[in-house]
């Protein structure tokens, strides 16, 4: 019989006995007797959904599992107000096209404009908007609002669907390919200062090769992660959109996230909101702009100058795991009390240094310790039920996934396949068994 672990491990040699742990208990299940420790308290399972233009549509989301929907208004603009009107007809939506089986529980993303992270011109009036926003929001049941402070673009790959030895496909982020993009197809003023001399000669010899059609489909690659990846921009669109950050470094882009925080945070409280702040996706600088939620550390620094119970974290581990100085089950083990949202992901990086490229891998086959992470997460949820928190059950999605048999040729949303996703749901509510069930003789 596997042995009960009575702590949470963290070094190297124990995340390889977690894992033989959850598979042992797998294993051993079908001749031993099981006791449930309260199911219906783990992890609520949600499932990304884009909208009515979504492909994966509301009755697989369902077949899939999830219990809850993870969605966000992307056709109304950063800066602009969230009616409960808008609201309501997507709740709705929802409702009918899952047989009311599923509703609307957690906003990705409520999007931070560029005004209020530059506290441009209409910085104020950006920021009563989103007040107003979540005030509709609060109305219509709707408590937990993942965002972000990321400048530009929410997320970075330079290969939406890099092909894989066993003929599925995933997200990867190549430096090399980012940097001939950055400095000789954006031709970032100052860019190629930013770069080692091999990745900056690599980069040289690449772009050389490539022909118009390769450096197109790059471009289209990195400026998919646009906040709700429905707008199209130019590279001149994307010089003008980065040269905004010109005179604003690290030191003053926190401090305004900090000022912006402060300034819901009451609201946030009085509505019973959960904000939180999704991480940088890569965690480490690109194009010359500031990334300011990369780390623990810049977790630290945020939450304890906005200590609120209504301020806290999206837990990503994908983007978290592509720094490889980020010990994610650390990271969770630390602010547990203020994870919000938990995103499950899993990376393989190319090198242990940053900036490095990485790829999307298997939920349970990257460098990050996902069972290790999970199990910090159940026992942060046993913990606030002794409290009695309402806010026990910290809803989770699986994050991205590998495009597997039919994904591959259903040309769905990057990174959010149905099958690959399915499967990274199969794996994590494994785990979650593994974990929930106390075996006994």
């Amino acid at each position: 019989m596997p042995p009960r672990r009575e702590r949470i491990l963290s070094d190297e040699a124990s995340r390889q006995q977690g894992r033989k742990y959850a598979v042992a208990v797998l294993r051993y299940t079908g001749m031993l007797q099981a006791v449930n420790l309260g199911r219906q308290h783990e992890l609520k399972q949600t499932w990304r959904w884009f909208g009515p233009d979504d492909r994966v549509d509301l009755p697989s989301a369902r077949q899939a599992g999830a219990s809850g929907i993870v969605t966000a208004l992307h056709h109304i603009p950063a800066g602009a107000v969230w009616t409960p009107e808008e609201i309501r007809a997507r709740q709705d939506d929802i409702k009918a096209k899952s047989d009311g089986a599923l509703q609307w529980d957690v906003v990705e993303s409520l999007p931070v404009s560029e005004e209020i992270k530059i506290q441009g011109n209409h910085c104020s009036a950006h920021v009563e908007a989103y007040r107003a926003s979540m005030e509709a929001l609060a109305g219509a049941g709707i408590s937990t609002i993942c965002y972000n402070f990321m400048p530009v673009l929410d997320w970075t790959r330079t290969n939406l669907r890099w092909a894989l030895p066993n003929g599925g496909a995933a997200m990867r982020f190549d430096l090399v390919e980012f940097a001939a993009f950055d400095c000789f197809i954006l031709n970032r003023a100052g860019a190629a200062e930013e770069y080692e001399g091999a990745t900056l000669e690599a980069a040289r010899r690449l772009h050389a090769s490539m022909t118009d059609a390769d450096k197109s489909k790059l471009s289209r690659s990195i400026v998919a992660g646009l906040p709700g990846a429905t707008e199209s921009w130019s590279l001149g669109e994307l010089q003008d959109a980065v040269a905004r950050y010109d005179n604003l470094d690290s030191d003053q882009m926190r401090q305004n996230h900090i000022d912006f925080l402060s300034e819901i945070a009451p609201d946030a409280e009085r509505l019973g909101l959960r904000m939180c702040c999704h991480p940088d996706d890569p965690p480490f600088p690109l194009l010359g702009l500031p990334r300011i939620m990369s780390t623990g550390d810049d977790y630290g620094i945020v939450l304890d100058a906005v200590d609120s119970p209504s301020i806290g974290m999206t837990l990503c581990t994908g983007s978290l795991g592509a720094n490889p100085h980020n010990d994610c089950v650390a990271i969770a083990r630390r602010f547990a009390p203020k994870i919000h949202f938990v995103h499950l992901r899993n990376v393989t990086r190319d090198a242990e240094q940053t900036p490095c490229s990485f790829f999307e891998d298997e939920h349970l086959a990257g460098q990050v310790d996902l069972v290790g992470v999970i199990e910090v997460i159940l026992a942060e949820e046993a913990r606030r039920r002794e409290q009695g928190r309402p806010d026990a059950q910290i809803p989770m999605r699986p994050d991205h996934g590998q495009e597997i048999l039919s994904d591959l040729s259903a040309n769905l949303q990057p990174g959010y396949p149905a099958v690959g996703r399915l499967k990274g749901l199969a794996e994590i509510r494994g785990v979650v068994a593994a974990l929930s069930r106390e075996v006994v003789q």
